[in-house]
């Protein structure tokens, strides 16, 4: 009896145990919360509102610009000299600028064919263009299928050139850079620029390089990204919805009121002259093609973009790939913004306003302010003043500002507007490493230059999504939880954006699995966007 007696108070001990560390848990939150947790928590609130509306002065700043711009603003055509380059039976091809198409590729089994066949087939006189590719490949199989590949084209009159080096010191601008060095490259006046995913129309040439021709103020000229897998699964839908913001307004926007914005490191046409007089390419951070644009605006140099030139590419569609590529974009812009924000204040050649517009909206609030602001509101600060009622956030700043921002950037991507609470929710997951990073690169801490080439699949994506259509549909049970997820994550939206115009739970509650379904997608169920093998 006794000893049935004494095992009937061993849960006792562990309930009263348990209590115990309530009460004690219950105790200190309740000694610290009132002096620390509600003035840091207020202060958290006022600096994110802060952030929020300057986020959202520069959407409708570019919101009205593009819509000026769309409605009567000039055409390229007509805010630039263009007209075809004529033939001069004196000169004869020598009239036509000397073009080098640099491709730059590491390790590009799935798309090597594909970028040198589309450079080689540009249209422009034979003799005038030059093909340089850079091939850092670690893989003694595929060097050899793209040394192949450029003697192949070689052989049909294609004035060609395959280099390599001993080493990958500074990645891909350390391979522009070197080769720039080559003797041939004395001879170009321009340098045009494709990844080994690019594609160019056959006539891309002779729609840009006119405006370089005519227009000797003109240093750049940027081409639109085309994507050819956005449809692919719903990652890549959601990633399609943030680019064309950016290429719709952002850089639009940047092309007809400061002649600046950052260059994409592809598609784009530069004046050797202009490269040359900026410095080069640096390796100093992970975005060297923004690192050379702002370098040759300070030096006077405009750019131009071409919103009606587009050259189609791949998006990432595995989410490990698109988070090695966010954490260059987000690391890069920021690291950048600490190396050169004093070069920016102290320059003399470009006016007042073009510095303003520069460090404080393209790189303070975009690269900067929007990236950490997203994570730290939307996915801490918000769900934490569920626990802590004293703090309250204004309507404005938790529903208006946001929904008003999220539907600019929207107007991009128009034939997925239905999928708006889905890029909502992906872009506060994605918000973590975004924020990371840019802290990463203000500090210039560990991963600061971290360089990881983002995989490409070229033909295959068409293989495997055709592979994927003869099967049948199979739904794992992480596919099951993601997409319920996805359906609560709607609903309360829905409830949300309702109830806190009458009353606080619904609101509070959507907020705290917000908050769930964030750290939930953050470790594991984001893979789920991508369809099943």
């Amino acid at each position: 009896m006794d000893h049935l007696s004494s095992i009937t108070t061993i849960p006792d001990a562990f309930q009263g145990a348990k209590d115990d560390i309530t009460m004690q848990f219950l105790l200190i939150w309740s000694q610290i919360k009132a002096p620390l947790i509600v003035p840091l928590l207020r202060l958290a609130v006022f600096l994110c509102l802060i952030m929020s509306v300057m986020m959202f002065i520069e959407r409708v700043y570019m919101g009205i610009v593009i819509t000026l711009v769309k409605l009567f603003g000039k055409k390229p055509e007509k805010r630039y000299k263009w007209e075809p380059i004529k033939d001069d039976i004196e000169l004869g091809n020598s009239c036509y600028p000397m073009v080098l198409v640099q491709i730059p590729m590491y390790n590009e089994r799935e798309v090597y064919q594909l970028s040198i066949g589309a450079a080689c087939g540009l249209s422009w006189p034979s003799d005038r263009i030059i093909v340089q590719v850079l091939d850092d490949s670690t893989d003694p199989t595929i060097k050899e299928l793209v040394q192949l590949e450029c003697q192949r084209w070689a052989s049909k009159g294609v004035n060609i050139k395959y280099e390599v080096r001993d080493n990958r010191n500074g990645y891909k601008a350390g391979a522009l850079k070197e080769g720039m060095k080559h003797s041939y490259v004395k001879q170009c006046d321009l340098v045009a620029i494709f990844d080994a995913d690019f594609q160019p129309e056959p006539d891309f040439l002779w729609r840009s390089v006119p405006f370089l021709v005519h227009n000797p103020e003109l240093g750049l000229i940027q081409a639109r990204w085309k994507f050819v897998n956005a449809d692919e699964c719903m990652m890549t839908r959601m990633q399609e919805m943030s680019l064309d913001y950016h290429f719709t307004v952002e850089q639009e926007v940047g092309s007809s009121t400061y002649a600046f914005f950052g260059f994409n490191g592809t598609a784009g046409v530069w004046r050797i002259a202009a490269l040359n007089e900026a410095g080069g390419w640096k390796d100093r951070t992970t975005v060297e093609d923004m690192d050379l644009a702002v370098r040759a605006s300070l030096k006077g140099w405009k750019f131009l973009y071409l919103s009606n030139l587009k050259v189609k590419n791949e998006l990432p569609s595995t989410f490990k790939a698109y988070r090695y590529q966010q954490h260059r974009w987000s690391c890069g812009p920021a690291n950048l913004f600490r190396k050169m924000v004093m070069e920016i204040i102290r320059n003399k050649k470009v006016s007042l306003w073009k510095k303003i517009h520069v460090i404080y909206s393209f790189f303070f609030v975009r690269k900067v302010i929007a990236h950490i602001n997203t994570f730290v509101f939307y996915c801490i600060v918000l769900p934490a003043t569920v626990l802590v009622p004293e703090v309250s956030v204004p309507k404005w700043g938790a529903v208006y500002i946001p929904s008003l921002i999220t539907l600019l950037n929207a107007v991009g991507t128009p034939r997925s507007l239905h999928l708006l609470v889905f890029w909502i929710m992906f872009e506060n997951v994605m918000s973590l490493h975004r924020a990371k990073a840019t802290i990463i690169g203000l500090l210039e801490a560990s991963r600061v230059n971290e360089w990881i080439v983002t995989e490409k699949l070229g033909d295959a994506v068409k293989t495997k999504v055709r592979t994927k259509a003869l099967k049948k549909p199979r739904f794992k049970i992480q596919d099951r939880i993601h997409l319920l997820e996805l359906g609560v994550g709607m609903y309360l939206v829905i409830c949300g954006c309702y109830d806190v115009m009458f009353g606080k739970n619904h609101f509070y509650i959507f907020l705290f699995i917000q908050a769930m379904a964030f750290f939930i997608m953050a470790f594991g169920y984001v893979g789920t966007f991508v369809p099943n093998s």
